[in-house]
């Protein structure tokens, strides 16, 4: 009853909004509406509240009239039936408060009885505890095949449980309950797509799928007693697929989350006996994984990354559970694992770090996929370069599929991978996702910017090049639009993530920006740090900013505290640009994303966009879902070193002309 209410509000706004003339498209033209005109109606909404009034109108009659009424009724119908629920920070009505109070008591109620690891920890002591005298006043509990810590849980659990089960009020009462939605806004939608008040495109959603691999996806029954989140439908789908295909690539685009369909993928084959899995991720995400383990399935995560990795190794071998590693980690980790905690499924996150068959960690993870009976590999960017990339990670997961990269065309490309690969995009599949607005700031050199630009192609320093215009501190022009955006995000009640390549940039950035700054977020942040950061900086207050390096920051983090993102400078690779927009613009991002790329008018930027241009066109024809291209995928590889020396040749030319 709450989503209904919401729904119809939303409904009544756009019935109020939508004019007369409506009525007229509904009957194809056959209704005449110059007597509701005349009447001082002008939208539908109006007509609707008349009700059977309308028949008295001059010039309306019965039969006209009633077909007025018909023509208001069935589009308002339509309007329902088709309304997704929204849920609107800007209006906290009534309806929606107590929508949000119903879905957060649903889903304190669901972790009750989906918690059977906490039941059967409560039914596993009650032997001990019936029997005890009652004078007994402390019992001491040495778990057997549990940890302490996994026992500690459990207990903490059962007490949330018995609260809430007694009244006792918990997070089912107490509260405020938009505090809760604004703290994990994706939960929300999630639980709204679970229980259909948000509809999802299901051709969107299957990809470039044959009629019979889709077959069998729908046919499998997804086991989440051991899940504690809700899916999306593209999201229980995805899982599916993963298990029906056993190796796969989920190239889904950031944001989607790809790391919960991951997790549902994990907790089935747990319904279904498996115990042991394996991450395998940049040291970056580490923390992330963890968390996400913990609080989106009730499995036991364990880092085998840092100084006590070899105490949680051994604690996964002998409990079970999710072990998150990372790639420079493999080499540690081999002949450690014995046949009986062989992992049930391997994930490999951000897969485009094993693009390079060449590699040590290519060749590493590749043992684990082929030793594996499952493997899901997951990567927003699956195509950054070549298409050869592409391929190879195909090849890893299947290489019974025969995929050419010369001989066919991009749809027919897309088709031999289908099997082993699917990518769903933002706008597809994300209906509530607020509106990304792309500015490119073109803006002149200054003097003080010239004078190290010429400087730096003169030497013919291709970095030096591309930070040349933001290396003048107050003086540059960069700068001061920097500072001017800053300062309207502030007044607009928004916060401000801002990119660079290069570390001098950002120190250079946080040195003169006014107000909260945090970082730089570098490589060379330990990862639990880097979380740290960004759990302060989403606590702080408007205007905020937080400065990050786009290949540390644009990785792994979830930043949807910051709405406005700026790129100092153009990347060499468009998928660089996209992850780190992604990080903001996001499943549960509730604001607006405005994305500023600061660029110059003279020199390096204006040819670095245009061989941007051409990348992303390669990306759309190959890896994205689109429309068909003619153009044979033909290998498109340009290094960066190539990528310098032309730029600085042509910039010499120029400025000695």
């Amino acid at each position: 009853m709450a989503a209904k209410a919401v729904r119809q509000g939303e409904a009544h706004k756009l019935i109020a909004d939508m004019p007369v003339e409506r009525l007229r498209e509904a009957t194809n033209g056959q209704l005449r509406i110059n007597a509701l005109t005349s009447a001082g109606l002008s939208n539908v909404q109006q007509v609707l509240d008349q009700g059977a009034r309308i028949l008295a109108l001059p010039g309306v009659g019965e039969t006209t009239g009633t077909r007025m009424l018909g023509a208001a009724r069935s589009i308002w119908q339509t309007t329902i039936d088709e309304m997704p629920v929204r849920i609107d920070i800007k209006n906290r009505s009534a309806a929606t408060t107590d929508l949000l109070r119903a879905l957060r008591a649903w889903d304190s109620a669901r972790s009750i009885k989906s918690g059977t690891s906490v039941l059967a920890a409560a039914e596993s002591l009650r032997p001990v505890l019936t029997s005890l005298d009652r004078e007994t006043s402390h019992v001491v509990v040495i778990p057997g095949t549990r940890s302490v810590e996994d026992l500690y849980a459990a207990i903490s659990g059962l007490d949330r449980g018995t609260s809430l089960l007694s009244g006792g009020g918990g997070d089912l009462g107490n509260g405020d309950p938009w505090d809760d939605f604004l703290s994990r806004p994706a939960d929300y939608y999630a639980m709204l797509s679970e229980l259909g008040f948000l509809s999802d495109d299901e051709d969107k959603s299957r990809g470039d799928l044959s009629a019979e691999i889709v077959e069998a996806v729908r046919a499998l029954k997804l086991e989440t007693a051991h899940l504690k989140a809700s899916l999306r439908g593209y999201q229980s789908f995805g899982a599916r697929f993963a298990i029906v295909q056993r190796k796969v690539i989920l190239g889904d685009e950031m944001g989607l989350g790809k790391t919960v369909e991951s997790l549902a993928v994990l907790t089935h084959l747990r319904t279904k006996g498996s115990h042991h899995f394996l991450v395998v991720c940049p040291a970056a995400v580490v923390t992330n994984w963890v968390r996400e383990v913990g609080t989106k399935s009730d499995l036991r995560a364990h880092r085998l990354h840092g100084p006590r990795r070899d105490s949680s190794l051994t604690s996964w071998i002998r409990n079970g559970g999710v072990a998150v590693t990372t790639y420079d980690s493999l080499g540690w980790l081999e002949g450690q694992v014995p046949d009986k905690a062989k992992p049930a499924c391997l994930i490999l996150d951000e897969a485009h770090y094993i693009k390079n068959p060449d590699a040590q960690r290519t060749r590493r993870s590749l043992g684990l996929i082929r030793r594996s009976d499952r493997a899901v590999l997951l990567t927003g960017t699956p195509l950054e370069n070549r298409i050869e990339e592409f391929r190879n990670l195909i090849g890893y997961l299947r290489p019974d599929l025969t995929v050419s990269a010369t001989e066919f065309s991009p749809r027919q490309f897309r088709k031999q991978v289908a099997p082993a690969y699917l990518r769903r995009n933002q706008e597809d599949v994300l209906t509530e996702l607020p509106a990304l607005v792309e500015v490119d700031e073109w803006m002149p050199l200054s003097a003080s910017d010239e004078k190290h630009y010429r400087a730096a192609v003169m030497e013919g320093n291709f970095m030096a090049m591309r930070q040349a215009a933001l290396r003048s501190g107050a003086r540059s022009e960069k700068m001061q639009r920097l500072l001017d955006i800053v300062e309207e995000a502030e007044e607009n009640e928004r916060r401000v993530l801002v990119f660079s390549h290069f570390r001098d940039v950002l120190d250079d950035v946080a040195s003169i920006l006014p107000g909260k700054v945090f970082g730089p977020l570098t490589g060379s942040v330990p990862a639990a740090k880097r979380q740290a950061m960004v759990d302060e900086f989403s606590r702080a207050p408007h205007g905020a900013v937080l400065v990050a390096q786009i290949v540390a920051g644009g990785v792994g983090l979830n930043i949807q505290a910051a709405s406005v993102v700026v790129i100092c400078e153009p990347q060499l690779k468009p998928t660089t640009e996209w992850q780190a927009i992604a990080r903001s613009r996001r499943m549960g991002q509730l604001d607006s994303v405005q994305v500023h790329r600061l660029l110059s008018e003279d020199g390096v930027d204006r040819r670095i966009t245009e061989i941007l241009a051409r990348k992303s066109g390669l990306f759309a024809e190959f890896a994205r879902v689109s429309e068909t291209a003619d153009s044979a995928p033909e290998a498109f590889d340009i290094s960066d070193a190539k990528v310098a020396r032309e730029i600085v040749a042509s910039e010499r030319e120029r400025l000695l002309s």
